[in-house]
C-alpha cells in the first residue's frame, strides 16, 4: 500500500490556526500546537477562510439552504399544497433501499403534518427491479390517484412519465441521480440540484435529502419559525441515516444533516426507531458515522435486499413498542441473511478468480454468477472493490436475463464506463461510484472486454495501487486526550470528510503481539528510544525536550492477524505505522489507543545508518 502525505499551505494554516485561537469556540484544551493540526486538516479539507471554518465545526440549521433555490421546489410545494386542499390521492413512488424509503417516510410525514394523506409504493427488488413501472401508474390512476411523487428515482423514467401524462396524473419526480443523455422526462416537476440549470449549492445531497428540502419548503408553509426549527431536527435523525448510508459527502448541508441528526439520534423517541438502535446495541447514547454505518444502515437496507421494503416504513409509522420491536428483530434476521448470502457470493467470486486469473488483471472487473442474489450483488461489489482496488461489475444471471451493481474507485466516473456501451443495456443508471444495470447474459463478454479497454484508456498501474491518504506525521509522545478532543471537532467522519490518518516513524513493538477473536491483533507500541533520531521534516508537531520514556499505547490492527503473523514482529522490532485515534470508553481498559490503518517494517535503525554513514566518510 502506498502511503501518500497531504500538502497544504502553511501560510494558510498559520493564517486559520491564528483565527481559531481567537474564535469563540476554542476551548482550554485547544492548545496552540493542537490548534495548528486542526488548522492543517481544515485546509486539506479546502476550508481556508474563519467564517467556511467556523460553519464547519459547528454547523447549525441556520446553515441550511433556502430550499427554493433548487429549481422546481416552489411548483412542486404549489402543486401538493392544492392537492391536500382539495383532499386527493397522492401517492409518493420510492426506491427499495434506506435511501429510498427513508425519503418516503420524511415526505409522508411532512404531508400528513399539513393536514393531507399519502400511501405510497416500493418495489419489489426481484420481481420489479429498480425505477418507475407504467403499469404501477396505470394501477394508481385507475384508483383515483391524481398526483404521483417518485423519491430517490425517476430522472430516467421516461416511459412512466409519459404514461402520467397520458392518464392525466401529474408527476412529480424528485431525485439525486445524474440525468441521462436523453435529457429529463416528461413529469409535471422536476426536483433534482443536478437537473441542468439548477443552481443550488450543494449538488451532493442523497434522495433523503431531496426530499427532506420538499418537506422543507411545504412544512414553512404551515410553521412559525418557532415550531419549525425543532421539527427539521427531528427529520434530521431520519435524514442523517439516508445521508451516512449513502456516501455522499459529508460536506456543506450533509454535513449539517449528519451533525446535527447523530445528536438527535441519542434522544430518539420514535418506537420504530429506538427498537431499531436498542437491537444495532446503540441506543440512548452518541453515534457515530461508521455506527450507522455499519450498525444501523444495513437493518434498515436488509429488508430491500432481501424481502420487501415496506417494513422500513411500517417500522417508522408503528405506534406499539412491541410491534415496533417486532419489525426490527424481523429485519435484523434479514440482515443476518443477508451477510451469509454475501459470504456464499464472495466464496464464489473467489473461486471464480482462482479458475480464471484474467479476472482479476482486468482494470475493472466483472465477474457474474448463475443464480446469485440480486439483492446482495451491490454490497458484495463493495467488497471486491476494497479487496483488490479496482472498479468491479458483479452480475446476477438468471437465464437469458442478468443484473447488476457496480462500485467505483477514485479517479474512474463508473457511470461514464456504462454510458460509453449503453447500447448494450435494457436498463442502467447511477454516479460516478456507483452503478445499476439490466442487459441480456449473452452480452456479458462483450460488456467485459469493452470496460477492461475504457478502463485502461484511462487508468494506470499506479491508480490501481491502494493509497493510504496520510494527513500528517505525529510524534507518539504528542498523542494526549486534548488532541483527540480537537479532532473530534471534525465529526463527523465519512465520504467527503475522512478520518484523520496519522503516520509515526520507527515505533518500538514492546510487547509480542496478541491475537483477538483469531482475525485481529492488539500490540503495545512506545516512541522510539531517546537515543534515536527522528526525521520530521514532514511533522507539524515539533518532538518535547523531555520524551515520556513510560508512554505505551495499545494499538488495534483489526483483520490483520495473519499480515502480522506473516511479518514475524517480535519485542523490540521498530515499525513505520499509520493510524488514527481513538477512545476506549471501557469502564476498566478505557482511554485512547491507536487504531492501525497499515504498518511497515522500519527500513534500518538508525544505528545502522549511523555506522554506514560513518564508513562513507571515513
Amino acid at each position: 500500500m502506498r502511503w501518500e502525505y497531504v500538502n497544504t499551505n502553511p501560510d494558510q494554516v498559520q493564517y486559520l490556526a491564528e483565527a481559531l485561537r481567537g474564535h469563540s469556540s476554542a476551548t482550554e484544551t485547544d492548545d496552540p500546537q493542537n490548534l495548528t493540526m486542526l488548522a492543517r486538516l481544515l485546509v486539506a479539507r479546502g476550508i481556508t477562510e474563519p467564517e467556511a471554518a467556523a460553519h464547519f465545526l459547528a454547523p447549525s440549521l441556520a446553515h441550511l439552504h433556502s430550499p427554493y433555490l433548487m429549481a422546481g421546489v416552489r411548483e412542486a410545494v404549489d402543486r401538493i399544497a392544492a392537492a391536500i386542499e382539495r383532499k386527493e390521492s397522492i401517492l409518493i413512488y420510492g426506491d427499495y433501499d434506506v435511501d429510498g424509503t427513508t425519503a418516503i417516510i420524511i415526505l409522508k410525514t411532512a404531508i400528513e403534518l399539513c393536514g393531507g394523506a399519502a400511501d405510497f409504493h416500493v418495489p419489489h427488488r426481484i420481481r420489479d427491479g429498480y425505477d418507475m413501472r407504467g403499469d404501477v401508474i396505470e394501477r394508481a390512476a385507475a384508483c383515483g390517484v391524481h398526483l404521483i411523487i417518485s423519491v430517490d428515482m425517476g430522472i430516467r423514467a421516461f416511459g412512466p412519465a409519459e404514461t402520467a401524462q397520458r392518464l392525466g396524473v401529474d408527476l412529480i419526480v424528485t431525485d439525486h441521480h445524474l440525468p441521462g443523455p436523453e435529457g429529463l422526462p416528461a413529469a409535471s416537476v422536476v426536483v433534482n440540484p443536478n437537473q441542468p440549470g439548477c443552481g443550488y449549492p450543494c449538488k451532493a445531497l442523497c434522495g433523503a435529502g431531496v426530499a427532506f428540502k420538499l418537506a422543507q419548503a411545504l412544512l414553512q408553509r404551515k410553521l412559525t419559525e418557532r415550531d419549525l426549527s425543532p421539527l427539521l431536527v427531528s427529520f434530521m435523525k431520519v435524514v442523517a441515516i439516508a445521508t451516512i448510508a449513502d456516501s455522499v459527502p459529508l460536506r456543506d448541508e450533509n454535513r449539517v444533516f449528519a451533525k446535527l441528526g447523530l445528536e438527535a439520534l441519542r434522544s430518539a423517541v420514535n418506537p420504530g426507531l429506538k427498537a431499531l438502535l436498542e437491537l444495532a446495541q446503540v441506543g440512548g447514547r452518541p453515534l457515530t458515522a461508521g455506527e450507522v454505518g455499519f450498525r444501523v444502515a444495513p437493518r434498515l437496507n436488509a429488508a430491500g435486499r432481501m424481502d420487501v421494503a415496506q417494513d422500513v416504513i411500517e417500522l417508522f409509522s408503528v405506534k406499539d413498542s412491541a410491534r415496533a420491536r417486532e419489525i426490527a428483530t424481523r429485519l435484523d434476521q434479514l440482515n443476518a441473511e443477508r451477510q451469509e448470502e454475501e459470504r456464499r457470493i464472495l466464496a464464489s467470486i473467489e473461486s471464480c478468480l482462482e479458475a480464471e486469473p484474467s479476472l482479476r488483471d482486468a482494470f475493472c472487473m466483472v465477474i457474474d454468477g448463475d443464480g446469485w442474489h440480486r439483492g446482495v450483488i451491490g454490497i458484495t461489489a463493495t467488497r471486491v472493490v476494497e479487496r483488490y482496488g479496482r472498479p468491479a461489475l458483479v452480475i446476477s444471471r438468471n437465464g437469458e436475463d442478468a443484473h447488476g451493481s457496480g462500485r467505483s474507485v477514485r479517479g474512474f466516473h463508473l457511470l461514464n464506463a456504462l454510458e460509453s456501451c449503453s447500447g448494450l443495456f435494457t436498463r442502467y443508471g447511477g454516479h460516478a461510484y456507483a452503478v445499476g444495470f439490466s442487459l441480456p447474459a449473452e452480452r456479458i463478454p462483450e460488456l467485459r472486454r469493452h470496460v477492461d479497454e475504457y478502463a485502461r484508456a484511462r487508468l494506470t498501474p499506479a491508480d490501481l495501487e491502494p493509497v493510504l491518504e496520510i494527513s500528517d506525521e505525529l510524534l507518539l509522545d504528542q498523542v494526549s486526550p486534548a488532541l483527540f478532543q480537537s479532532l473530534r471537532r471534525l465529526e463527523p467522519f465519512g465520504a467527503g470528510n475522512h478520518e484523520p490518518i496519522f503516520s509515526a516513524k520507527a515505533v518500538r513493538l514492546v510487547a509480542p503481539p496478541r491475537i483477538v477473536k483469531d482475525k485481529h491483533v492488539k500490540l503495545k507500541l512506545a516512541p522510539p528510544s531517546e537515543n534515536r533520531e527522528l526525521r520530521t521534516e514532514n511533522c507539524s508537531y515539533q518532538p518535547r525536550r523531555n520524551w515520556q520514556k513510560s508512554l505505551v499505547f495499545d494499538a488495534l490492527a483489526w483483520q490483520m492477524a495473519e499480515r502480522v503473523q506473516q511479518a514475524q514482529l517480535l519485542p523490540g522490532d521498530t515499525l513505520d505505522i499509520a493510524f488514527t485515534l481513538e477512545n476506549n470508553d471501557h469502564s476498566e481498559f478505557g482511554g485512547l489507543e491507536l487504531c492501525l490503518r497499515d504498518f511497515k517494517k522500519a527500513s534500518q535503525d538508525l544505528s545502522t545508518q549511523k555506522s554506514a554513514a560513518a564508513a562513507d566518510g571515513s
